[in-house]
């Protein structure tokens, strides 16, 4: 599979590297189930949604109902307005995931196409008028985004779980530029005694079903908010910035509710 591979081009030193880090790689395995890859280089190959127009309207359900999550907060709504960009750059991303999880979203990618040989020609000269080429998801980071999904069903969380959860993860008073960290801390606080609280007479038997939650949900931050966007919102968005979207989507949404 891989014999059109770029790292049959490389000199000797670099091909038995690469000899010995496909070798680890094949041999590996993970809590996701045995390496299906034979090579690095499969890998880095660029992938993308294999049905976008199922899976990008999905992740737009969701991202809609994670924007409305924050709007709903009284306790968010009353942070300075600085300190709530703040929060929606910093922790959109890892709710959202979470909200896929909540959701049941799955998704399949394959391997991006290649330009046809007639787009190439036609295009040829034109490189300085085209726009910036997109980047595309690899792989690799794909199945690092759906181990950490498949992981979080394997605890099978409860809506007041998830509820709680979502409130530790906005609540992050490490964000820096904030000027209401205290508060916002014990906002996190109060979410993380809250979602203990709900544990304990669900799990009771689980006593580190607590930790053990909120290790895996920090895991979330790990997964990089350009591979989300890339993957699921940049072919409905194109090159707009998801940040500045998400902010116009939130404000125009708490413009519209009631007065209290």
């Amino acid at each position: 599979a891989c014999e059109r591979c770029q790292c049959h081009s490389e000199d000797t030193r670099t091909a038995i590297l690469y000899t010995l880090l496909s070798q680890n790689l094949s041999q590996s395995r993970t809590s996701c189930g045995p390496a299906q890859q034979r090579c690095l280089c499969h890998q880095r190959r660029t992938v993308c949604l294999r049905t976008p127009h199922v899976t990008c309207q999905a992740a737009s359900d969701v991202l809609m109902k994670t924007i409305s999550f924050m709007k709903n907060l009284p306790s968010f709504q009353l942070l300075p307005r600085d300190d709530q960009l703040l929060l929606l750059d910093s922790c959109w991303a890892p709710l959202f995931l979470l909200g896929l999880v909540q959701e049941m979203v799955t998704f399949e990618v394959m391997e991006t196409p290649a330009p046809s040989m007639l787009k190439k020609i036609l295009l040829d000269g034109q490189s300085e008028r085209q726009e910036p080429e997109r980047t595309q998801p690899t792989l690799a980071a794909v199945q690092r985004l759906q181990c950490c999904l498949n992981t979080f069903w394997s605890l099978d969380l409860s809506p007041k779980e998830y509820a709680y959860l979502k409130g530790a993860i906005l609540f992050n008073p490490d964000v820096p530029g904030l000027t209401a960290s205290l508060y916002i801390e014990s906002l996190q606080r109060e979410a993380q005694r809250a979602l203990q609280e709900v544990l304990r007479p669900l799990h009771p038997e689980d006593q580190g079903r607590f930790a053990r939650t909120l290790l895996i949900a920090s895991t979330l931050k790990s997964i990089s908010p350009a591979l989300i966007t890339d993957l699921f919102f940049r072919p409905v968005i194109g090159n707009a910035d998801i940040v500045e979207l998400i902010a116009e989507m939130f404000y125009e949404i708490a413009s519209q509710q009631p007065a209290p």
